[in-house]
C-alpha cells in the first residue's frame, strides 16, 4: 500500500515546544498547523503557534491530549489529512495510527503494525534477538518471584519512556512497593500499565542511533547520541558525537540498530537505544517509535531537518540523502530546561513564568514552549524549553551552552538551570568521564550548593532598587522627586536635599535579609545589607526590548564594577536572576498579618498534586525516611517520607484528594 501524495495541512497532536517545532517545519514547508489544547492550555505558547487551534477537554491527559477520538474529531472538522503525535503522550500508540488511517489521515509515523511490534519492551527484545542484537536478560514482572531475581534489576513500562513508571530494585524486599508504583506511573502517563524486569547493568551509558526508513526500502542511521545525564531515570544533557565512542564502535552499533530496523521493516523516523557497558559491550535497550526529544543535536551535526524527513516520508517521498552522503559536521550539545527543584530531589514547580527570555550566543538553538506570561500546570510534564548549541569541537560547544544558560532568564518557577550550567562545567564532564550516574557521584558539587553571602546581598540590592524604582515611576505626585524626600536639611550628597531612609526586610529561602537605602537622587543611592556598613551605589533600571518580562538592572560600586540582573516583580516575591543562579526574595510585611498557624509538626505538600497513596494511619509510629504519602503531579509520583522518628498525630488528606502546594498532609509529634 502506498502512501499519499499530498499533505496540506498538519494536526499536532501534542503540546509544548514539541508542537511548536513541528510547526515550525510545517510553515517552512507552505504547509498549514492545528494546534490541540485542554483547559489548561487556551492560552500556551503552542496554540498561538500554529494557524488554527481546537480544545480538546479538561487539563486531564486522558480527557485532552489522550483522547484518540477528540483528536480525529478535530482534524476532521479543521480539514487536516495528516497528524504529527510529536513525543510523549500517543506518540508510540498503535491504537491511534490505526485510528488516523481509518480515518483516512496520514500519521506521521511508522505504520500501527511497527508500533504495536516495538512499542512492547518485550516483543522488542524478542525482535531485536531475531535480528542479532544483543540483549540484557529480562523477567516478568511478578511479585511472587522477589526471591528469584538477579538484584539489582531495573522496572520499566513497556509502552513508554521518559523515565515514567521506571524503578531500580536493589533487594528482594523493594520489589514489590516499586512494582505498585511503577504500575499506577505508566497506567497514568501512557494508559498501560504492562511491565518488564531486566538486569540492571551497573556503571553503563546510554547511547542511541537515529534511523530513518522510507516507503521504497532506503534505510539510513544518523550517527549517534549520549544520554548519560540523567535524573530520575530521565535525560537532561544530551550531545552527538559522544566522547565515548570510537569510529569502531560507531559503525559496531550503527549496523545493530539497522539491522533491528530491516527486522520490523521501520519506515519513518525512529530511535533505537542501547546501553554500553564500562567493557565496551552493548546491549539492546528499546525501540522509540517517534521523534526523540534530544532529535536537534542530530539535525545540528548532519544539517538534516528531522521533521521534513518524516513529512516527506508520509507523503511517499524517498530519503533526501544517501548514507554515504552524511557527516558528523562540529559538536551539538542540548540541555532540557525544567520547572524542577534539583535541591529538593527534583521536585517538579509550577507557577506563573514571570519572565523568559533566551540570550544571542553564536550557533544557539532554543526549543521552547513557554513564553512571558505562561503558566506551568501540575498536569504535564514539568520541561519547559531545550537550548542546543552547535559548535567546531566539543570544548566549545559546552562553552557556549553554558554560557548561553547563564544568560537565559526563567523567572517565576523554580528550574534547573544553575544545575546545568554546573554540570556543563564540571571537570569530569568535560573531560567526558560520566555514566548515567553522574549527578548522584557529583551531588555535593552540584546540589545544595548555597549562594555566597555577597552574591545574594547584591542580588537583594538590586531587588530593593528595582521595586523602588518602579514605585517611584509609578507615583502620580512628583514622580522626579526621590524616594523618602524630606522638607529638611540635612547631610545629602553634593549639598542636595537628603532623603528618609528606606527599610525593606525580606527572606531568601531560610536565611532573612534586611536591606537599607538611601536615595541621593540622580540615580545615586547609599545602601547597607544587614545593618553592615553604607555603600555608595549607582543604579541604572530599565526595560529593554524583548525583555522577556521584567527590568534589568545595573549596579556599579564605588570601584566603578558594574554587575547586571534581572529582577521580576510577582506580588511580594522579588525573582532576580544573577548569572547561573535564580534568587527569590520575600518581601516581609511591615506588620505581621494574623490567621491561624500550622501546626508544628506537620508534613505539607512541596507541589500542588493528587493524592495517590497514604501510608499510614492516626497513631503509627514511623521512623525517619519511612515513606507516609505519595503525591502525582506533572505526570511522576513523589513520595513524601518523614523527616525523623515519631508518631502519626493526625492524617489530613484521603486517597484521591487534590492538593495545593504548602497543604498539611500529615502532622506528627514526637
Amino acid at each position: 500500500m502506498s502512501a499519499p501524495s499530498s499533505i496540506r495541512r498538519v494536526l499536532i497532536a501534542n503540546r509544548g515546544e514539541i508542537a511548536c517545532r513541528i510547526a515550525r517545519t510545517c510553515r517552512a514547508m507552505g504547509i498549514g498547523s492545528v494546534a490541540v489544547f485542554s483547559d489548561a492550555d487556551r492560552d500556551a505558547a503552542h496554540v498561538a503557534a500554529c494557524d488554527q487551534a481546537v480544545r480538546l477537554g479538561p487539563a486531564e491527559s486522558r480527557a485532552s491530549y489522550l483522547a484518540i477520538d477528540r483528536l480525529i474529531a478535530a482534524a476532521r472538522a479543521t480539514g487536516c489529512d495528516a497528524v504529527h503525535p510529536g513525543y510523549g503522550f500517543l506518540a508510540e500508540s498503535g491504537d491511534f495510527a490505526a485510528a488516523c488511517a481509518g480515518a483516512g489521515l496520514t500519521f506521521i509515523g511508522p505504520p500501527a503494525e511497527v508500533i504495536r511490534a516495538l512499542g512492547s519492551k518485550e516483543s522488542a527484545r524478542r525482535l531485536a534477538e531475531r535480528a542479532g542484537v544483543p540483549v540484557v536478560p529480562s523477567f516478568p514482572a511478578d511479585p511472587a518471584a522477589a526471591g528469584s531475581l538477579p538484584y539489582p534489576v531495573l522496572i520499566k513500562a513497556s509502552a513508554g519512556g521518559g523515565g515514567k513508571g521506571m524503578r531500580i530494585v536493589r533487594a528482594p524486599g523493594e520489589l514489590a512497593a516499586a512494582l505498585d508504583g511503577a504500575r499506577r506511573e505508566a497506567a497514568a502517563a501512557f494508559g498501560d500499565d504492562t511491565l518488564l524486569i531486566e538486569r540492571y547493568v551497573e556503571r553503563a551509558r546510554h547511547i542511541e542511533i537515529q534511523v530513518l526508513g522510507d516507503h521504497h526500502g532506503n534505510l539510513i542511521h544518523l550517527f549517534e547520541r549520549e544520554c548519560s545525564v540523567q535524573r530520575r531515570h530521565q535525560k537532561i544533557i544530551e550531545e552527538s558525537p559522544s566522547p565515548a565512542v570510537t569510529p569502531e564502535l560507531r559503525e559496531e552499533m550503527a549496523r545493530a540498530a539497522l539491522l533491528l530496523a530491516r527486522e520490523v521493516g521501520y519506515r519513518n523516523a525512529g530511535t533505537v537505544e542501547l546501553i554500553l557497558a564500562p567493557d565496551g559491550a552493548f546491549y539492546f535497550l528499546e525501540v522509540n517509535t517517534r521523534l526523540q526529544v534530544e532529535h536537534p543535536v542530530t539535525e545540528l551535526v548532519t544539517g538534516i531537518d528531522l521533521v521534513r524527513e518524516q513529512i516527506r516520508i508520509a507523503r511517499g517521498e524517498p530519503l533526501s540523502c544517501a548514507q554515504e552522503d552524511l557527516v558528523q559536521r562540529g559538536h551539538a550539545v542540548e540541555c532540557r530546561l525544567y520547572a524542577e527543584d534539583p535541591e529538593q530531589g527534583f521536585l517538579p514547580s509550577s507557577g506563573h513564568l514571570v519572565a523568559w527570555q533566551a540570550p544571542e550566543v553564536p550557533g544557539l538553538r532554543v526549543d521552547s514552549g513557554v513564553r512571558a506570561g505562561s503558566e506551568i500546570t501540575i498536569h504535564y510534564d514539568p520541561m519547559m524549553a531545550k537550548l542546543i548549541c552547535h559548535a567546531p569541537d566539543r570544548r566549545e560547544a559546552l562553552a557556549r551552552l553554558s554560557l548561553a544558560l547563564e544568560g537565559t532568564a526563567a523567572l517565576g518557577v523554580t528550574t534547573n538551570r544553575r544545575l546545568l550550567v554546573d554540570v556543563l562545567r564540571h571537570p569530569a564532564f568535560a573531560a567526558g568521564r560520566f555514566d548515567t550516574h553522574f549527578l548522584e557521584e557529583h551531588a555535593a558539587d552540584l546540589i545544595g550548593v548555597a549562594a555566597p553571602e555577597e552574591e545574594l546581598a547584591r542580588a537583594a540590592v538590586a531587588a530593593v532598587l528595582a521595586g523602588a524604582e518602579e514605585r517611584r515611576a509609578t507615583r502620580a505626585l512628583l514622580p522626579d522627586l526621590p524616594l523618602g524626600w524630606r522638607n529638611n536639611r540635612g547631610p545629602g550628597v553634593d549639598g542636595a536635599v537628603a532623603t528618609a531612609l528606606q527599610v525593606v526586610s525580606a527572606s531568601a529561602g531560610d536565611r532573612a535579609i534586611e536591606v537599607r537605602t538611601r536615595d541621593d537622587g540622580g540615580g545615586r543611592f547609599r545602601v547597607s545589607v544587614d545593618g553592615g556598613e553604607a555603600r555608595p551605589v549607582r543604579v541604572d533600571v530599565r526595560e529593554e526590548a524583548a525583555a522577556g518580562g521584567g527590568v534589568v538592572v545595573e549596579l556599579e560600586d564605588a570601584e566603578g564594577v558594574v554587575r547586571r540582573f534581572r529582577v521580576a516583580r510577582a506580588g511580594r516575591s522579588h525573582h532576580v536572576q544573577a548569572g547561573a543562579r535564580d534568587l527569590v526574595l520575600v518581601e516581609r510585611p511591615r506588620f505581621p498579618e494574623r490567621g491561624a498557624a500550622r501546626g508544628e509538626g506537620d508534613l505539607t505538600a512541596p507541589m500542588p498534586g493528587r493524592v495517590v497513596k497514604v501510608l499510614v494511619a492516626e497513631g503509627d509510629a514511623c521512623e525517619p525516611d519511612q515513606p507516609l504519602v505519595v503525591l502525582e503531579a506533572m505526570k511522576m509520583e513523589h513520595t513524601i517520607r518523614a523527616p525523623r522518628a515519631g508518631c502519626v498525630a493526625r492524617v489530613r488528606v484521603a486517597e484521591g484528594d487534590q492538593v495545593d502546594a504548602g497543604a498539611a498532609l500529615v502532622e506528627l509529634e514526637d
